[in-house]
């Protein structure tokens, strides 16, 4: 991956300053309600304490691509696109039931703690970490009115907020339906898409684009750049997911295996393994008690039958795909200059 340009290094650390701002002022509140509320404060910071903000770059770029200049209360907004990702993240990890979350407890395993001496510990961990991530959606969409910009400005972009959530649930529903069912390319695309690429990209452009008062022409491009590149983000998580470095990641190789997820990777090993190999799988994955050993052969699988190349092909035709709507799409320099440097950042990644 490449270097990044100063100016997106000082966009995230414009947007940290906003969320942390924020999320100070927010928690300061919630714990004046009860200190015993301060094990649910501390995972909130947590959620929201890191991360590559690529949602925010892609808002801020939206804006900007629409002639607008730099603003403060454009990276407020933008930053809010960060709480939303907090929210699906808490939730996804409930969903997944994941032990562990950029190298540390998830937000459901760490809350477990303040139930210490109690029945049903487990249960009221997920309990409390499904409050947080619906308190971390609502914090989005309070940041993002009460950004500073004009009301006019956001009530050209709120309609988005309600696709956005729809198509976010929409998407980790399809994959809940789907989980454990024959693995089909196509139907794995569809999940992928919903689940991630558009609120990653195409919607916080379309987002960043509706405040400044884009046109439907920039919008078709936003879509036209935006959804192949969030398919290709999401493609590369999966590859990452399986094949990554646990150091790097902070998760566990494990996570999509003994979920018996439906993804891309696993939907292009499947027709291409032979009977035995089917067989194997089929004894492997889903298997809470899956190891090293049974991870190893997962892997094998997927690397003689050409799975894992044929996922980079996919993840390089989009990544194609999103740079040549950005060269066609007639943007201020800055903003093509971005965009485009941000494909890089979203696929050439090992986190």
């Amino acid at each position: 991956m490449t270097e990044a340009p100063p100016e997106h290094t000082a966009l995230r650390a414009r947007v940290d300053g906003e969320l942390t701002a924020f999320v100070d002022r927010e928690i300061t509140q919630l714990i004046a309600l009860d200190e015993q509320l301060t094990p649910l404060a501390e995972e909130l910071r947590k959620a929201t304490a890191e991360g590559k903000r690529l949602r925010a770059a892609f808002c801020y770029w939206g804006w900007r691509a629409a002639g607008q200049p730099d603003s403060t209360e454009l990276v407020r907004a933008a930053a809010a696109m960060e709480l939303v990702h907090a929210a699906a993240v808490v939730h996804d990890d409930i969903i997944d039931n994941s032990p562990v979350r950029r190298g540390a407890p998830t937000a459901h395993a760490a809350l477990q703690a303040a139930l210490t001496g109690r029945t049903g510990r487990q249960a009221g961990g997920r309990a409390l970490a499904m409050l947080a991530g619906d308190l971390l959606m609502s914090w989005a969409g309070q940041l993002f009115l009460s950004c500073g910009l004009p009301a006019a400005y956001l009530a050209r972009a709120r309609p988005m907020w309600a696709t956005l959530a729809r198509e976010l649930v929409a998407g980790e529903a399809l994959e809940i339906l789907r989980t454990g069912s024959r693995p089909r390319t196509e139907s794995s695309l569809q999940v992928i898409r919903y689940k991630t690429a558009k609120y990653t990209v195409e919607h916080p452009l379309h987002i960043g684009g509706r405040l400044a008062g884009a046109g439907p022409a920039l919008l078709a491009v936003f879509s036209d750049y935006g959804l192949p590149l969030g398919e290709a983000f999401q493609l590369r998580d999966d590859l990452l997911g399986v094949f990554g470095d646990p150091a790097a990641t902070g998760k566990s190789n494990l996570d999509d295996l003994v979920g018996h997820k439906p993804t891309a990777l696993l939907a292009e090993t499947w027709p291409a393994a032979t009977a035995a190999e089917r067989r194997q799988l089929r004894a492997l994955l889903g298997r809470r008690a899956l190891d090293q050993d049974g991870l190893q052969q997962v892997r094998a699988i997927m690397r003689r039958t050409g799975a894992v190349g044929r996922v980079e092909e996919l993840i390089a035709e989009r990544a194609g795909a999103a740079i040549a709507a950005v060269a066609r799409g007639g943007l201020p320099a800055p903003a093509e200059r971005a965009l485009t440097h941000l494909v890089d950042s979203a696929v050439t990644r090992t986190s």
